[in-house]
């Protein structure tokens, strides 16, 4: 099956219950899972091209996390933390593996979504069989996190899509050479025309009150859980790191495969945070580690 189902599934926060959308690519009977996740600002659309690439050996489920895309907002932004989207994909792997006997899933996480997938793989009796780490690690760069933090809180309007996808690919230029049609899809996928007619990111702008909050010292203690958490993994892990990133370095990818898992580390040249995966040639890293 070439092209998606949309779904959603009902989760809860403290301040009540929010619909996480996904997309699901594949045989819907299929009993091995691929999960998908994207980054802090992007959506389920961002795994298209390695959806259909792997949509043949996996039922493909792709969620926008909550606050992105297609599925809800919460009615408290204090909670768009990861430890709610941890709570929310457990939500979503118990529902699209209700018929499997085992439960268990593969992970492909691009920065937020492997951190979530981080965290989940940590938990004795995970569902992770095998993880994917697209750029991401337990050291959050200060100076990457403010950037994001202060990309994630502009209220930008376009006035048509034009202006909104050249915005999209120069903040996104270290994402790697791309062709104007990749582009294009990489800005569709986030732009969404209001009802005045300008366009607007596709996310919750309270997105942003998690960042505003971070302290020095919750920083510290955030980076101390992230490494016990990595330490305690046990699957087989893929660690990607682009050459250029400034979220993770190379130092931390180097000690992270030194710790816990002990991932094979692949660093793709010429591209900062984080890889797309919509390239050929990231498409078959990613099936040849989680086809093994």
């Amino acid at each position: 099956m070439s092209e998606p189902r949309l779904s959603s599934v009902q989760c809860s926060s403290p301040a009540g219950l929010h619909r996480m959308a996904y997309k699901e690519w594949g045989d819907p009977a299929n009993p091995h899972v691929l999960v998908c996740v994207h980054g802090v600002t992007r959506v389920a659309d961002d795994f298209d091209a390695l959806a259909r690439a792997l949509c043949d050996r996996y039922r493909v489920v792709c969620p926008d996390v909550v606050g992105r895309g297609r599925s809800g907002r919460l009615r408290d932004p204090a909670y768009y933390t990861v430890p709610q989207y941890v709570a929310d994909m457990v939500t979503l792997v118990a529902r699209v593996t209700a018929n499997n006997a085992d439960e268990r899933v593969h992970w492909f996480g691009t920065s937020m979504g492997g951190l979530i997938g981080m965290i989940l793989a940590s938990f004795e009796d995970s569902p992770i069989e095998r993880l994917v780490l697209n750029d991401i690690g337990p050291v959050l760069d200060p100076v990457a996190m403010a950037r994001i933090g202060d990309y994630i809180g502009q209220d930008l309007r376009f006035p048509s899509f034009d202006a909104g996808a050249a915005f999209v690919r120069e903040v996104s230029s270290a994402f790697g050479p791309h062709s104007d049609e990749q582009w294009h899809k990489l800005a569709s996928d986030v732009l969404v025309q209001a009802p005045d007619g300008a366009w607007t990111r596709h996310y919750d702008p309270g997105l942003a009150k998690p960042f505003a909050a971070i302290t020095p010292e919750r920083a510290q203690q955030d980076e101390a859980q992230l490494w016990a958490a990595y330490d305690a993994i046990r699957c087989p892990t893929l660690l990607v790191r682009g050459e250029l990133s400034d979220l993770l370095s190379r130092a931390t990818a180097e000690e992270m495969k030194r710790r816990g898992p002990r991932p094979e580390l692949v660093e793709l040249p010429g591209v900062g945070h984080a890889p797309t995966f919509l390239q050929p040639d990231q498409i078959a890293l990613a099936l040849r580690f989680l086809t093994a």
